[in-house]
This record gives C-alpha cells, structure tokens and sequence, in this order.
C-alpha cells in the first residue's frame, strides 16, 4: 500500500497502526534473509510505539531509515566496523519531524560503509540484494532503503545523497527517490559524508508519496497536481548518448510520455558534465577525510579497502584544492542557474547502465569497460554540486531490470521536479510494478 493510502486507511479507522506496522514486520521477517536491507529491526520497540503514534499525516505509517541517521537508543553503525557498538543519545531531527507526524520506525536500512560508495556491499555487514535480481547490486550509498521499498518491506525509507546515494538505488531498484534542494532537509543527527554536499531525502513507490514525506521532513506543503502540460523540458541529449543504447531507449519513452502530457521539449547542454565530478571530488574528498580525521590515525586496518582508499586521497589533497572547489561550485552554480532561464526542468537518464552484478566494480559502456563510479559521475555529480532538486523515477526495464529518469529541477523548486514526476506516473506503470521476490511471496502466502 502507498504510504498516502495506509495514512488513510488509519484515519479511517480501517486499519489501526499497530495492524499496519506489525503486516510490516511480518514482511521483513519472510523476506529480508535474502535481500539483506535491514541491519537491525525494532520489533517490540515499534509495535508499542505504534500504540501511542500522534495524529498526524504519518500516523501509523512504519518507515525505516539508512543506518547513518540516528535513532534514539538504536546502533547508528553506517555499516562500518568502527562504529559497529555505537548507540544514538537521540534522534536525528528528520527522524524526530517523522515521529511528530505519527511515523513509525521499524529498522535501520544497509548502507555503503559510512555512506561512502554507490554500491551498498558493506565488507562488515554484507551487500544488499537487488530485489529484481538478487545477485545484483542496488546501488549505493542508501541501497538498503531502495531495496526495502522495492520488495515490499516498507511503504518509504529516509536514505541520505551526497553525490547520488538516494537517486542511484532508486533507479537499480525500480523505485522513486528524491534528492532534495542541498540544506531544504536538516541533516543534524547523521553520519556525515561532506558537510557542504549531504543530503536528506525520502524513498517511495510514487512521486506523490514523495511530496507527502518531503512536506513532514522540510515543514511545508508540496502540491504536485496540475500535471506536465506547458511546462518547459530540457532534455540532456549528450548524456543519453552516453548511457547503454538500450537503457537511453527505454528512458526516452518516458520523455516522449511527457510530451504526450503537454509538455514542450528541448534540447540542452548543461556545462561541464563531466568536469563537474572533479570539482565534486575537490569538495567531497577533503571534507570526508576531516569527518574521519580520528580514526585514520587509530584505526585504518578497521576500514574496507575502497572506503580507505578514498579517504587517505582526501587527507593528501592540498588545503588549496577545497578553496578551488569552493570557488568553482560557484561558478558553477551559476552556470546552470542560466540554463534553468529556458527551460522547467532538465530530464536524461539517471544511471547510464542496468544493476550490475554483486562482486563487479565495472560495467561495459557502448564497447568500453569504465570503472562504475566513473561511469556514473556525469549522470549525478552535476546537480549534486549545484545543490539541485532531483527525483529519480522508473522508467522501464532493460532485460528485466528497472532504468530510471532523473527530474532536475532549478534550486528550491523541488515542487515542480515532484510535479512532472507526478505527472508521468499518473500516466505509466512502471513505478507499481513488483519484483518476482514479491510476487512469489505473494503467491505462497
């Protein structure tokens, strides 16, 4: 059920809250062996928590959270050694903005170790499954909150985005995701990645069940009726030309569905795509390395090798690399700030390629093998760096596995980006469709 329908149906009294959470952890109990979404589950706590919701627009809605957003009196591990035994004083103000409304938290979600990668295959805790192809990765960094919405386990997760982490596992797993506009959603009470870069943002099956969670989470109203006809729709062709010819095919049917809707499309070519992932690097790197300053000194052994890796290159970077990322994100702001005069919203693929399998760091690219993180820079460290809005929304399926459309919108208009996304989903399908673990799950049952 969407979380606006179970919202419903508990104000309706169809349903009472401790039912809705406790259908929930049935769910999680039969399937999340396979899929490994859940690092740890609050059972009891959440039953008797239901007991007592608020009224509210969430009340009785179970949610889980990626493990680098604090629970009071839960592990907050970001899937790391580390901080394995680490026990939250309190809430995170996003999770505590969830509880005022009546939300439920039944667990906390598999994450890249510290949220520091885009794959989810923690070395101390063990990779996330794919839930439409469990030897598939889900993405990263919040791939336990998409893979927990894909199957089922919950109507809508909190994942956090620094440079893709909520709109990569999105994709991968055939659900929505948005990246809010950067500082729109408090991050105190997370694990951070880059202070000037981090995010907070939701992950549901729908656009609409998105703008519920983002009104809660940033403590205003999104309406996203009013459909897609006249809005004005840059297309980034240079990044579908980049991205597997039949993922670019599959995700352009939905920019044609938007020009079905009434939409006018363009073509544009946003400065600097692929520069854009240095500069990112430029900010993210150094920043993370003085996150991690205490434990590069006391406990290197204690990280997994790609996650070290990273962070002795930000330690390494001279103190003038971050004030030439700073003054470049800027610039570069700017830039695009310019390209959002002529047009609503910007649309390419989100991800240039399908999930790959658990185990390999690179995919094949129009005859090329890349690296996986290169591969994917262009398609999100831009709007990252801006700041911007963006939804990730499935588009299709190539072999069976999901592809997805990002939505950017101009900084602060996260409102339109939910609008058009809004739009094409009341339009297609693609975003109700269920991986085989739920359908045969829901057969047995």
């Amino acid at each position: 059920m969407s979380v606006a329908g179970l919202a419903r149906s508990v104000r309706a009294g169809a349903l009472s809250p401790r039912e809705a959470v406790a259908a929930c952890l049935e769910r999680i109990e039969r399937l999340d062996g396979e899929l490994n979404a859940f690092l740890s589950v609050r059972a009891d706590a959440a039953l008797a928590e239901a007991e007592t919701a608020p009224a509210g627009p969430l009340r009785g809605v179970p949610v889980a959270v990626k493990d680098v957003i604090d629970v009071a009196g839960e592990r907050t591990t970001a899937a790391s050694r580390i901080l394995a035994e680490h026990v939250a004083a309190a809430d995170a103000e996003c999770v505590r903005r969830l509880r005022a409304a009546g939300a439920v938290v039944v667990g906390k979600l598999n994450t890249h170790e510290f949220a520091f990668g885009a794959m989810t295959t923690s070395p101390h805790f063990g990779p996330a499954h794919n839930p439409w192809a469990l030897e598939r990765i889900c993405g990263g960094s919040s791939g336990g909150s998409a893979a927990a919405v894909a199957a089922d386990l919950v109507p809508a997760a909190l994942g956090t985005d620094t440079a893709g982490s909520i709109r990569i596992p999105a994709c991968l797993c055939g659900v929505t995701g948005l990246r809010p506009t950067t500082g729109l959603v408090p991050t105190g009470g997370t694990v951070p990645v880059s202070w000037s870069l981090d995010t907070v943002g939701p992950l549901a099956r729908s656009a609409t069940d998105c703008a519920l969670l983002l009104s809660v989470l940033a403590g205003q109203p999104y309406d996203v009726a009013g459909g897609a006809h006249g809005l004005r729709v840059g297309v980034v062709d240079s990044l579908f030309e980049r991205a597997d010819p039949a993922v670019a095919a599959g995700v352009l049917e939905a920019v044609e569905e938007l020009r079905r809707l009434g939409a006018a499309l363009e073509p544009v070519e946003p400065p600097l795509l692929e520069e854009s992932g240095t500069i990112n690097q430029l900010l993210m790197l150094p920043e993370a390395a003085e996150v991690h300053l205490r434990w590069l000194r006391s406990r290197l052994a204690d990280y997994g090798a790609d996650v070290r890796a990273r962070l002795l290159a930000g330690l390494l970077l001279p103190a003038t690399a971050h004030v030439t990322g700073l003054r470049a994100r800027r610039w570069y702001g700017d830039e695009l700030e310019r390209v959002f005069d002529r047009v609503d919203v910007l649309v390419c693929p989100e991800m240039p390629v399908v999930a790959p399998p658990i185990g390999e760091d690179t995919v094949e690219l129009r005859g090329e093998r890349l690296p996986y993180r290169l591969a994917l820079i262009p398609f999100n460290s831009p709007w990252s760096l801006a700041g911007l809005p963006v939804a990730s929304v499935p588009a299709g399926f190539v072999s069976g596995l999901p592809v997805g459309l990002a939505i950017v919108g101009r900084r602060g208009d996260d409102e339109t980006v939910l609008r058009v996304a809004a739009a094409l989903q009341q339009a297609t399908d693609w975003h109700e469709r269920r991986p085989p673990l739920v359908e045969r799950s829901a057969h047995a049952a």
